[in-house]
């Protein structure tokens, strides 16, 4: 008999084909482990050597900010596990934005955690769908994942506090309409430092900036975003994807000894302009009808 005419066969070979699919285009960054390591204070980086994962240590419990791709979850946990803390101590699970290769292990790290989820609100949609609900990728069942409930939506400007730590959430849109961008002190040698973790000012191949039936704004929330990440103070510069901060090249400057390699203003700059010059450039092209 064909799988066709067994219909949950056929289902879980379709779902099978879609996750192939998606690991197949991965990039080998994304799943590669990579020490976990502190940054700086109580902030620490479990994440692959892309895909950017971050521990937030209190005395009240953990925040982990990016649960990455659903693959992803055993790799945290180990991370977590190497630095000495428990996976199980996580009370609080943030992302960067609403795509597969951020939120895809919510589901499975509030499964196996408890943890409380909290999701800006123009993302929360897409997260609560599994992605469905994306104004891009909606309709690629290879950019889904599975589905998370969400137990705090989050605003522009709402503060998350746990055990001492207050992290800012920036809603910095455009690569999702619910991009958000984190902000929290930390003390380093007596002085506290201005830690930003860039939600994504990436313009992705295929969006459309001009006429977007499904995203009307996205033009105008990108350029909003960038005038948010322009003004906000930075000592400590990280993203969501550690090739965002160099972070391959600044761990091996700190096991060669090096001191506050993370500390990086001017990098933070630089890499805003960078991006905002090559989303005016894109605007540019789209805007003269160029395809």
């Amino acid at each position: 008999m064909s799988l066709r005419n067994r219909p949950g066969r056929f289902l879980l070979f379709v779902v099978f084909l879609a996750c192939a699919s998606q690991l197949m285009a991965l990039n080998p960054s994304w799943t590669k482990p990579f020490p976990p390591h502190r940054i700086a204070g109580n902030l620490y980086y479990v994440g692959s050597e892309d895909l950017a994962s971050y521990l937030i240590v209190t005395p009240k419990g953990n925040i982990l900010i990016n649960s990455s791709l659903q693959a992803s979850v055993p790799l945290i946990r180990s991370s977590i596990r190497q630095l000495g803390f428990k996976f199980s101590d996580t009370n609080i699970l943030l992302i960067s934005h609403a795509h597969f290769d951020h939120c895809g292990g919510s589901a499975k790290v509030k499964q196996l955690t408890g943890t409380k989820y909290f999701v800006m609100d123009a993302d929360v949609p897409v997260v609560e769908s599994g992605g469905k609900e994306d104004f891009q990728y909606g309709a690629d069942p290879t950019m889904q994942f599975p589905p998370a409930k969400v137990d705090r939506i989050l605003h522009d400007g709402d503060r998350v506090r746990l055990g001492g730590v207050v992290l800012t959430a920036h809603k910095t849109a455009g690569h999702t309409k619910g991009t958000t961008t984190w902000t929290m002190d930390e003390l380093q040698g007596g002085k506290a430092l201005h830690v930003v973790i860039v939600g994504s000012p990436n313009v992705n191949s295929g969006y459309k900036l001009v006429n977007n039936r499904a995203y009307p704004q996205i033009a105008e929330d990108y350029k909003h975003g960038f005038q948010i990440l322009m003004a906000l103070p930075c000592d400590i510069f990280l993203g969501a994807h550690g090739s965002y901060y160099g972070m391959v090249q600044k761990y091996a400057r700190m096991k060669r000894g090096e001191k506050q390699v993370f500390v990086d203003p001017d990098g933070y700059k630089s890499y805003l302009s960078e991006r905002e010059h090559a989303f005016e450039a894109e605007l540019a092209r789209q805007s003269a009808g160029n395809p």
